[in-house]
């Protein structure tokens, strides 16, 4: 993520004690990073209103093309803050509380540019659904993940909305009743993350995802992460019809029209 000379960390920097900090770089890159390393960079609900105030902001920024997501210090997110979560039980603070966590993964799908977690170390529960609700993960070789609500009695039913769209359903569903933990190689091959860096080599594996996704015009990128959400959801014929209008209409942008005819001319496009 660190590109040479291009990181802005003013913002940052002014927010360091912040539950969530920001950098810019002057691609349209933002990183994101959860900010309690203390606490295993629980989500108490001062961290998801943080985020979430970082990425409504963040939908509205045209500048915008990729959004890294990370975590300070040796977990990625360990999920809930169960000590906040027991001060004030109550059905209507639990429902409030996990509205309020749907609300904040929705805003990763909904956001219009490819979101990527980088994950260095654990992500269990709420955390494990993070990195399943990013549209891409990179993690360290080192990265282990679990959603292990159920060794507590609690069924982590809202990270199993995003772990079943990623995992096959008996994967998913293993993961969840036996709250086990899987390496990042297992995590990789089930589908829960794309690639796999040691540990010194994560933030170059992220630049090299972040190049090959700079490198595309940015409306192929806009139309078609917001297609490939919604069609997942509808059936096979309303999905095609979906995908066909979609293409119909990013076929008419110039930036693909210019790219067809450069491919037809066998030359390199002039505008990305």
């Amino acid at each position: 993520m660190n590109h040479p000379a291009s990181i802005s960390r003013t913002h940052a920097a002014a927010m360091g004690n912040s539950p969530v900090n920001r950098e810019t770089d002057a691609r349209g890159v933002v990183r994101l990073t959860l900010n309690r390393p203390e606490a295993y960079n629980a989500l108490s609900e001062d961290m998801m209103a943080a985020l979430q105030s970082e990425l409504d902001a963040l939908a509205g920024d045209e500048s915008l093309r990729v959004l890294v997501l990370a975590g300070a210090g040796k977990a990625f997110c360990a999920g809930h803050d169960l000590k906040e979560m027991r001060k004030d039980p109550s059905l209507e603070y639990y429902r409030r509380l996990f509205t309020q966590c749907s609300r904040l993964m929705l805003s990763l799908t909904r956001l219009r540019v490819p979101v990527i977690a980088r994950v260095q170390g654990i992500a269990t529960a709420a955390g494990c659904q993070l990195v399943a609700q990013c549209d891409l993960a990179v993690a360290s070789s080192e990265a282990r993940f679990a959603v292990s609500g159920v060794n507590l009695g609690l069924f982590c039913s809202t990270p199993s909305v995003p772990l079943s769209r990623n995992l096959s359903r008996k994967q998913a569903f293993e993961m969840l009743v036996t709250g086990e933990f899987i390496d990042a190689r297992e995590a990789q091959e089930r589908g829960l993350i794309n690639r796999v860096a040691a540990p010194d080599a994560l933030d170059a594996e992220v630049e090299r995802l972040i190049s090959s996704i700079l490198a595309k015009p940015r409306i192929a990128l806009d139309v078609g992460k917001e297609l490939f959400y919604r069609q997942g959801e509808l059936g096979i014929a309303a999905a095609y019809d979906a995908a066909a209008e979609t293409m119909a209409c990013n076929m008419m942008n110039e930036a693909a029209l210019e790219g067809v005819q450069a491919f037809i001319d066998k030359r390199a496009p002039k505008t990305r």
